[in-house]
């Protein structure tokens, strides 16, 4: 999130938050490598999920919503409302507290992940970031959501 202007959007920081949510859950070699190898400092995909829709109630209400706020367009909110509906399915298929590997070994996170890829892809571009680079630890969005 280094490129990504830091008054921009109006709401960067909830961006900010739904960008890192979204790259960890696109992005299937951190899922094995950090996830289920239980490597701290990332938190881990229920983490994730709250982070997608804690502060902005994207649980509740379409992404569109936040036009002009956290997203810069309607094609961002329409790819970020298809990730968190993915996403929501198999968290409450699976459960909150499910371990990781239930996340990953259900029929539908594939589809979850490639959802989340569209989105996390269009956000990072849209930020003027690459969308390849491996995500960012939790301390590092604490540090860049500190500073204005």
């Amino acid at each position: 999130m280094g490129g990504m202007p830091l008054n921009d959007m109006p709401w960067w920081r909830w961006r900010a938050n739904v960008r890192s949510a979204l790259h960890m859950i696109s992005d299937p070699v951190f899922q094995r490598e950090v996830w289920l190898a239980g490597q701290p400092g990332y938190g881990d995909v229920t983490d994730a999920v709250y982070r997608l829709v804690e502060d902005t109630w994207l649980d509740n209400w379409s992404a569109e919503k936040y036009v002009g706020t956290v997203f810069r367009d309607s094609q961002e909110a329409a790819l970020v409302d298809v990730a968190v509906l993915r996403v929501l399915k198999i968290l409450h298929q699976v459960g909150a507290d499910a371990p990781v590997s239930a996340y990953l070994e259900h029929h539908a996170w594939p589809e979850a992940v490639r959802a989340a890829r569209e989105a996390h892809v269009r956000l990072a571009s849209g930020d003027g970031e690459d969308p390849d680079t491996p995500p960012r630890s939790l301390e590092i969005l604490k540090i860049y959501t500190r500073t204005a």
